[in-house]
């Protein structure tokens, strides 16, 4: 404990110092240095204060974490409209106690019918400016997270659907405070205020970003849960409020129909698991690359000698990197919707494959790492990675010991910038491939009618060798959410941090790329060492939002990144 108090320690006083510091694509909003809060019977961890809050109160009321889950996303979707909200999707996984089952559930956005592989190719065949193709209409795939939540509710949910919308509802019609975060993110965007709706909804009429502490009212907003509170996620897909989604993205470009929005369905998918030093740790699977990259990265770790690499040490440091490279290759790679591609999961978590990749790792750094060969896999090419930040994670545990873990988004920091009745909708069709193919070979993530494009969300749970839930988390960041789970997993499992700690200890890593170094934190201070083995090094604000809750005894430990407002709150 002493070890994991002065981790957390010296990261603060480091990131005092980085409060001027240029912000990530999705900034942080500063450093807030916060303690691990304890409860004995049900948590809540999310990004934002007033939707914890929310969870709590449904909680409290006798709903299920599902239940709770529901309340919070409608939340964030109002405070956080950055990061996720209706018009956006999800991938969840839920512990169910009484079954001793982990399910893992599928709200992906999904392509309109008529999308082609060459969606975002100019006509040069060139791929488009990246911010030319999120503001278009093009960047829009059908919403995935309400349907996703419903599913879900029928299965888990205890408390009456309508009930759930209350918090959100009392919120939107009464309005909040602008946090220090969303004024940030809402000064510094360029394309934000090009939407009417949102202008008039987040801005000045001299297009100032509102202030913080302003009060913001979003009655739309309420009137849209009002009504999806009465009508189900129905009021979404079909009805005036699917008329409007599609005449706001026709209207940009795109070419979303009626009929695909009536078309979505959520999916119950298998979850992906692994072992991990003795440990079950279980995610989503394709076409979430998150828990297939997870778990290669940390089978590859668990092949070096890494538990013998004092914690935050250049030797730590450079073996996390390495086995990123390695896992990140295959991603890139490999995975992709299962419905539209051959994804090799077990041969690349193959002990064999994991050792083979595992030997590849050297003194020195190997730069970019190559794709490997796993048993049954596609010929595929290698194409740039496109997924950007604009994600949140929430954690929650109620009184029966269920649990869940969900990552949502919008993609990018608001998403496509396009508002209807109160909320924004994604640009997912981004974290697509813009080149279909490359030297020949079609990239298993290129663009197809119906398909669900590649994402890094890894909503993770962590099972003892007895199979008790043990520990659940996630973060939003992009690409590099993988490395931010990774890194709280081995700072809490290997290195012996709480949960607190682990989240706020520096963050590192490789997304095949650069070795990337938290910017004024501890590790920047291994430069010299790093670079000594090979190491390209990049200082950069990784901006992770790790929301996590630990079993403790007589209960459960929760904490929130301080690199963002969240918190974890409890009973």
């Amino acid at each position: 404990m002493l070890r994991a108090g002065r981790a957390a320690a010296v990261a603060f006083l480091f990131y005092c110092a980085a409060a001027v510091a240029q912000p990530a694509p999705e900034a942080a909003s500063g450093w807030s240095a916060k303690q691990a809060v304890s409860a004995r019977h049900e948590m809540v961890a999310a990004a934002n204060p007033l939707a914890a809050e929310a969870g709590l109160e449904i909680l409290h009321a006798g709903g299920s974490a599902l239940d709770a889950a529901i309340a919070v996303q409608a939340v964030l979707g109002l405070v956080e409209p950055q990061s996720s909200g209706l018009g956006g999707g999800a991938f969840m996984l839920y512990w169910s106690g009484a079954e001793r089952r982990v399910r893992s559930y599928d709200g992906r956005e999904t392509a309109p019918r008529a999308a082609r592989p060459d969606r975002f190719l100019d006509a040069d065949g060139q791929p488009l400016q990246f911010y030319d193709a999120v503001t278009s209409g093009k960047s829009v795939g059908v919403p995935g997270v309400l349907r996703m939540l419903e599913l879900a509710h029928r299965r888990h949910g205890r408390l009456p659907w309508g009930r759930l919308f209350a918090p959100a509802i009392r919120l939107a019609e009464s309005g909040f405070s602008v946090s220090p975060r969303l004024h940030r993110l809402l000064e510094r965007d360029r394309f934000l205020r090009d939407d009417a709706n949102a202008r008039a909804l987040y801005y000045l009429a001299d297009g100032r970003a509102l202030a913080v502490g302003a009060r913001l009212v979003d009655r739309a907003y309420a009137v849209t849960l009002r009504s999806i509170a009465a009508r189900g996620a129905d009021a979404l897909y079909s009805g005036p409020i699917a008329e409007d989604i599609v005449r706001a993205v026709r209207a940009r470009g795109g070419d979303l129909t009626p009929g695909d929005l009536e078309g979505y369905a959520a999916l119950e998918r298998e979850p992906v698991c692994g072992a991990y030093r003795r440990r079950r740790i279980c995610g989503m699977g394709p076409p979430s690359a998150g828990a297939v990259t997870l778990l290669e990265l940390l089978g590859v770790l668990e092949r070096t000698a890494f538990n013998r690499a004092p914690p935050l040490s250049a030797l730590a440091v450079h073996l996390f990197s390495e086995a990123s490279r390695l896992a990140y290759a295959d991603r890139a790679r490999y995975i992709a919707d299962p419905a539209f591609a051959r994804v090799p999961v077990q041969g690349l978590l193959d002990p064999a494959y994991l050792a083979q990749r595992a030997r590849l790792i050297g003194e020195r750094s190997m730069g970019a790492a190559q794709p490997g060969q796993p048993a049954l896999a596609p010929l595929a090419a290698d194409v740039p990675d496109t997924e950007h930040e604009g994600t949140s994670h929430v954690s929650i545990v109620d009184r029966d010991g269920d649990a869940l873990a969900m990552t949502t988004t919008i993609e990018n920091a608001f998403g496509s910038r396009i508002m209807v009745r109160g909320f924004l909708l994604n640009n997912e069709l981004t974290d697509f491939s813009f080149q279909p193919q490359a030297r020949g070979l079609p990239a298993a993530n290129r663009v197809e009618a119906g398909k669900r494009p590649r994402s890094t969300m890894a909503p993770t749970l962590v099972f003892d060798r007895h199979g008790a839930l043990r520990m659940l988390l996630g973060s939003p960041g992009g690409p590099a959410i993988v490395d931010y789970v990774a890194k709280t997993l081995v700072a809490a499992l290997d290195w012996g941090y709480d949960i607190q700690a682990a989240i706020s200890t520096p963050n590192f890593g490789s997304t095949n790329g650069p070795t990337l170094l938290e910017r004024n934190s501890p590790v920047q201070d291994l430069d010299g060492a790093l670079a000594e083995r090979g190491h390209v090094l990049n200082f950069a604000h990784l901006t992770s939002g790790v929301q996590a809750i630990e079993r403790v005894p007589g209960g459960w430990r929760g904490g929130a990144d301080p690199r963002r407002e969240g918190v974890a709150l409890g009973d």
